[in-house]
């Protein structure tokens, strides 16, 4: 446009790149910018407009808007592309705007309302104006949330609102944002809910947020310590300018609502720390589904000896990462802590002499000294093919974020025969099921039995609050025998449980430590999977070499005082 304005002569070469520079820091559009500046006037821009995408130009101030038309256009989308409906004709809508060359505006303004789109052009100012005049302003949205008959009720969740919406704007900034894409300063409100409901998550220790729409209203869940606690129940009127911010800030396409997509948000909190969102967005009956994953490094555990193994399991899992070769397995299912077990691998074996290569699906932090690659299957760049050129790039240590098929494994396996540590997660519910669901994909029992060092499983547990920890009297002997505590465990234990305080958000739990399982690799359990023993054998035999299971380690953390009986009962089963 400014190119075009110059050879116009309705501006000069200095003008430009005054305004160009202006722009640039400031993100707005040029014909804005020139019009602040002083450079051209508003009917010289919308003349040339008319003339330049011969587009009708028109005077807004001459129209008297109907409110069932400007119903078919969401305010939110309004204020964001400034532009307003005019009047329908059967299946044509025609729209007013300030900027007719954005393709992008028209074209979902016409998969909003699936009509057809006339489009004129007008004022800038005169269109605000009209926003203004004739949608109800966002700021003024009356927030109706659960039982509006119940004033108390309603009260507390307006202070809910209040206190997510004022948590610590001022600390966060959204990090290579682009400026053109920015929600503008009339959707202010939109842009601080947001802010607040990111922002009061890394207080609350949140591991994901999850923003689902319902048929009447929009609910906003954090998960804290691997369980979901409601936050706040948002009218559904805003949930679309709040799905487009989450998009925005994502870099996603805010006009595709019928497919599924995938996106990153970095953030800086304070001033030196940075945050950043995995976000997924997902097509459900009454809207778009978001879940925003929060990685923050500071929060990475990489320390062995403090991630939960007792002390006979750590050995015998830093005995088998300091092998030359092979293949270590950690299993568990999706949010149980092994991409945290695997890191804290790499960071003990990641020395100036080894080359580590990854490949992981998606990388979900980024470590100085380690080659990581992230899968992107759309593309073909599946585990098995990264795996392939892995082998081409002289490796020590190979990290498969996690083996989905038989291709997968076979190279994988292959790789741990040819000198190579190969470290790597499935979906299984204990150790010794790993070797069936390996045998299962199609890898013959020798090359499992030649190859895998030692199979980790894991789970999650809540932690005890310690500001709320108090005797629980109410576990009867043989309800602990039924769980497996033994005679000698019994004699003298005595358990503990929260009983819920500010600290712990009522909840009796804070912060979380991982059990393990961990299955070496013994002859006596080579032999078994040769002999095409089932997972119960193998894991009898295991149990008899000294193998601590899941609930054993569970038992191990409620004698400590970790954790409650009602926990380890959540997360595993009996042996």
């Amino acid at each position: 446009m400014g190119q075009l304005l110059l050879k116009a002569k309705l501006i000069d070469e200095a003008q430009l790149q005054e305004a160009l520079r202006v722009q640039r820091l400031e993100g707005k559009r040029l014909g804005s910018v020139l019009l602040k500046l002083g450079f051209i006037n508003e009917e010289s821009l919308i003349t040339f407009l008319s003339r330049q995408y011969n587009t009708p130009a028109i005077n807004l101030s001459e129209y008297r808007l109907d409110p069932a038309v400007l119903k078919l256009i969401p305010p939110e989308t309004a204020k964001r592309y400034l532009l307003v409906p005019i009047s329908k004709e059967g299946a044509s809508l025609k729209v007013a705007v300030s900027d007719p060359s954005n393709n992008f505006a028209i074209d979902d303004v016409r998969f909003l309302t699936g009509m057809k789109i006339s489009v004129y052009v007008a004022a800038e100012s005169a269109i605000v104006a009209a926003i203004e005049k004739y949608y109800e302003k966002v700021d003024k949205i009356k927030i109706q949330m659960g039982d509006t008959k119940n004033p108390a009720k309603h009260n507390e969740e307006l202070e809910d609102l209040n206190k997510v919406i004022g948590s610590a704007l001022d600390d966060i900034r959204v990090i290579d944002d682009k400026p053109e894409a920015l929600i503008k300063e009339v959707d202010a409100p939109i842009v601080k809910l947001v802010n607040g409901i990111l922002t009061n998550a890394i207080k609350s220790h949140a591991s994901d947020i999850h923003i689902e729409p319902a048929e009447n209203l929009l609910r906003v869940r954090y998960r804290i310590d691997g369980v979901l606690q409601s936050v706040l129940k948002l009218p559904s009127k805003i949930k679309n300018a709040i799905t487009s911010r989450l998009k925005i800030m994502s870099h996603l396409d805010i006009s595709e609502r019928r497919l599924p997509q995938d996106g990153r948000i970095k953030l800086r909190f304070g001033n030196d720390r940075e945050i950043d969102f995995r976000v997924s967005t997902l097509p459900t009956m009454f809207g778009e589904k978001i879940v925003l994953r929060i990685l923050d490094k500071t929060n990475l555990q990489l320390d062995l000896t403090r991630l939960g193994f007792e002390e006979q399991a750590l050995e015998v899992f830093q005995e088998g990462i300091e092998k030359p070769y092979g293949m270590i397995l950690v299993t568990g299912p999706t949010g149980s802590g092994k991409t945290t077990t695997l890191y804290s691998a790499l960071s003990q074996l990641n020395k100036p002499g080894v080359n580590i290569m990854t490949a992981e699906d998606p990388v979900e932090y980024n470590f100085f000294g380690i080659n990581q690659v992230p899968i992107k299957e759309d593309i073909g760049l599946t585990f098995a093919s990264a795996l392939r050129s892995f082998l081409r790039q002289d490796p020590d240590i190979i990290m498969v974020g996690e083996i989905r098929d038989f291709e997968t494994a076979e190279i994988s396996v292959k790789a741990a025969l040819t000198g190579h540590l190969v470290l790597s997660t499935l979906h299984t519910n204990d150790a010794p099921s790993t070797i069936t669901r390996l045998i299962n994909m199609g890898i013959e029992p020798f090359l499992v039995s030649s190859s895998v060092v030692l199979v980790v499983a894991q789970r999650l547990i809540r932690k005890i609050c310690q500001n709320c920890k108090t005797e629980d009297a109410k576990i009867s002997n043989e309800a602990l025998r039924k769980i497996g505590f033994s005679e000698e465990q019994i004699k003298g234990f005595v358990p503990y449980i929260g009983t819920g305080c500010p600290a712990c958000n009522n909840t009796g739990y804070k912060g979380r430590i991982a059990i393990y399982e961990v299955m070496p690799m013994t002859d006596p359990v080579k032999d078994l999977i040769l002999q095409g023993a089932s997972a119960i054998d193998v894991k009898k035999e295991a149990i008899r070499q000294g193998m601590i299971t899941l609930r054993k380690s569970g038992i191990n953390k409620v004698i400590a005082g970790v954790t409650s009986i009602e926990e380890i009962l959540r997360v595993t089963f009996e042996d």
